[in-house]
């Protein structure tokens, strides 16, 4: 959205004042609203068939923005864009916590996390590129840049229901002592602290449980800066001087540079088996690289310009240590439905385990149900 609206698309479809923001706004409602349907039914179904259809569908969908004609239908696509990626993210990070211990899969989650930067830096590089298709069977470049990309993620959608592994109780790749192996070290990770059964009482401990709140505001606050640098880096390098194709170019190793410090992140905090300092790190370095923006009348235009690669880089270097660090407490429940849910609204890092530590917390297993307490199980410990 960001690279086809410095090439023409707000221009072509006539949208004024707030039409861009309601086009970039529309696709979360349906995002949010059936994420949680989604996480149930990659239960239902094999992951390999689930994100493999559901990636194939809104590479169709982004097919079709590309040949709208008015700014409501851009917004029905969008809306229906949001729907089909809702169950993607949330998927294969369920997906990579089968098979990875808490400490072991902020790398790998790193690692996929790291396709959506670089997807930043594709993005500029295939829109100079595209741009000069502006034309070209009588499609506008902006028309070309969602044609292009649609298709290819079509193509790889299908090609991926081969590629991408399933559970790992079915995984063809594994033998059966791997299989056995692989259960027991992960069950090993947590412990007794499972929560498999959406029973009443768990449904009771996990709406009053005010780490969820705080994880959600917590996430809340650093996937904005995650979204507006992917919707608004082309259109603040316009802003700075920059011509369209210039601009293009100049957003490519903004998102490479921010691959590289995410990647860098993510090693020292699974090796120090720490989340909160490289977190806050993060944020601090996303915060100067506003404050220059924000002074941006009294600083040069390569000042400028290196702002945007400390607020991409900062925010970029925050935004999977923030869910891998909410996915350590939820991704112990193996199997369970709520695992697959609870790390999307996450839970804050902050809990009395000296009381766990004295035994404080033991009368948990003489109540009813003490099999299903997840992370309020007493032998349970929490990462920071």
């Amino acid at each position: 959205m960001g690279n086809a609206k410095i090439q023409g698309l707000t221009k072509d479809l006539k949208m004024t004042g707030n039409d861009y923001n309601i086009a970039l706004m529309i696709f979360f409602p349906s995002y949010i609203i059936f994420e949680i349907p989604s996480n149930i039914l990659i239960k239902r179904l094999a992951p390999s068939t689930w994100l493999s259809l559901i990636m194939f569908l809104w590479g169709v969908i982004t097919i079709c923005e590309g040949l709208v004609q008015t700014k409501t239908q851009l917004w029905v696509m969008r809306f229906l864009l949001g729907l089909f990626e809702s169950g993607f993210f949330p998927g294969v990070l369920y997906l990579i916590s089968m098979y990875y211990k808490r400490y072991e899969n902020q790398w790998r989650f790193n690692i996929f996390f790291t396709g959506s930067i670089l997807a930043g830096s594709f993005s500029g590089l295939l829109a100079y590129g595209i741009a000069h298709m502006d034309g070209v069977a009588g499609y506008a470049a902006w028309r070309w840049i969602f044609i292009l990309e649609g298709l290819v993620t079509a193509i790889v959608a299908i090609a991926s229901k081969w590629f991408i592994v399933d559970w790992p109780e079915t995984a063809t790749f594994l033998t059966d002592d791997e299989k056995r192996l692989l259960i027991a070290r992960l069950s090993a990770d947590v412990a007794d602290a499972k929560m498999n059964r959406l029973d009443k009482p768990a449904v009771k401990r996990i709406f009053s449980d005010w780490k969820i709140y705080l994880g959600t505001l917590m996430y809340l606050g650093i996937v904005n800066t995650g979204y507006a640098t992917s919707f608004f880096t082309p259109t603040i390098l316009t802003e700075l001087g920059y011509k369209a194709e210039k601009a293009q170019v100049r957003s490519i190793p903004i998102f490479i540079v921010a691959a590289v410090l995410c990647g860098i992140t993510a090693w020292f905090s699974d090796r120090l088996r720490h989340r909160y300092a490289f977190a806050m790190t993060g944020i601090c370095i996303a915060t100067i690289g506003y404050v220059v923006l924000l002074c941006q009348h009294s600083v040069s235009i390569n000042g400028r310009y290196g702002a945007v690669f400390l607020i991409v880089s900062g925010g970029y270097m925050c935004q999977p240590i923030t869910l891998g660090w909410i996915n350590n407490f939820g991704f112990g429940n193996m199997g369970g439905i709520i695992a697959s849910n609870i790390f999307i609204t996450g839970q804050a890092p902050e809990y009395p385990n000296k009381k766990r530590e004295r035994g404080d917390r033991d009368w948990r297993l003489e109540i009813e149900g003490s099999d299903n307490l997840g992370d309020d199980h007493p032998h349970f410990r929490f990462t920071y």
